[in-house]
């Protein structure tokens, strides 16, 4: 009845981004038929500690799990700890046993990063030539990464952050050119991940045609653009409910600012076929906030392959 601990570090060592984003897409589509079971995220908010927790569940393909993850955007500043840490525990279905408890903080990163690219590939225009990051930190890079899995290494790419040092450091690494955000959000493609509150990418920067990945609001009053930006774009969600308390639209929906029906479908239902995905130069926006049921794809493939490998920790938590 053992259970296998799985640190970071073996995560790391096991799974690679062109694992994951097939894994997420999976996910994403198995969404968009209403062949999953994902009940709402939990939030508890702690303002007072400057950040909140969410617990996740989730089954699909015959995989069943929970994270448990924070959001702490002042961790790395005040504690010198990662603003987003998370746990999660993989389950047999059919017995309740728990298979696996593993970091999900690496898990996160990945799966987010591999969702914005899945959107890109599915919204975007056929043959994009640049990426714009505004943001340049973890979760700019995994999205690079994923993004290289879909289009290779073709993209020109643009890094706009708060910090100049930061951009200069991610376009060094990733063979771009530091700019200022106007100029990042003009590319093909736009990946913004900031905490903001505020939008700080406005509309009159946004190129047609431009497809804009915005993963930064995953908490309620969490903003990144221009309403503007979202009047005039088609918005794919990633899910309804979430995406109504604590993605990109939910401070301009409680504002007035965009009616609900503006919200076109889920990426899911674009890639099931249900709704209509690009038409032509139009604007395209996937608000991202995080499924539950990409944590469960990716865990169940990190278990697979930590099974295999004779990777991670037996620890016999049952006793029986």
């Amino acid at each position: 009845m053992d259970t296998l601990i799985l640190t970071q570090r073996t995560i790391r060592s096991l799974i690679t981004m062109d694992q994951v984003v097939p894994a997420v897409e999976r996910a994403f589509l198995a969404h968009g038929r209403g062949q999953a079971v994902m009940p709402p995220k939990v939030y508890i908010d702690l303002p007072q500690h400057g950040g909140d927790f969410r617990a996740m569940p989730a089954y699909l393909d015959g995989a069943v799990g929970l994270k448990w993850v924070n959001s702490h955007p002042q961790n790395p500043a005040q504690h010198n700890l990662p603003s987003v840490m998370g746990v999660y525990i993989l389950s047999d279905p059919r017995t309740a046993r728990p298979l696996a408890i593993m970091d999900a903080t690496w898990l996160t990163a990945l799966r987010t990063g591999a969702a914005g690219a899945v959107a890109s590939k599915h919204l975007a225009v056929g043959q994009p030539r640049t990426l714009g990051f505004v943001g340049c930190g973890v979760q700019a890079r995994v999205l690079l990464e994923a993004h290289r899995v879909i289009y290779g290494d073709s993209l020109d790419l643009y890094m706009a952050d708060a910090s100049e040092a930061a951009a200069e450091a991610f376009a060094e690494e990733a063979g771009g050119e530091a700019v200022n955000i106007a100029r990042a959000a003009g590319c093909d493609i736009v990946c913004t991940t900031t905490p903001a509150r505020a939008p700080v990418v406005m509309r009159a920067w946004i190129a047609p045609g431009a497809h804009i990945n915005a993963m930064g609001a995953d908490g309620h009053g969490k903003q990144e653009l221009d309403p503007a930006i979202l009047r005039a774009a088609k918005i794919v969600i990633d899910d309804h409910e979430q995406a109504v308390h604590s993605g990109e639209v939910n401070v301009p929906l409680a504002k007035g600012e965009i009616p609900i029906a503006h919200i076109h479908a889920t990426l899911g239902e674009v890639m099931a076929g249900i709704k209509a995905g690009r038409i032509g130069s139009e604007i395209t926006v996937f608000d991202s906030t995080g499924l539950a049921i990409q944590d469960v794809a990716v865990a169940q493939v990190i278990y697979e392959l930590a099974v295999k490998r004779g990777a991670g920790q037996k620890v016999d938590f049952i006793g029986v």
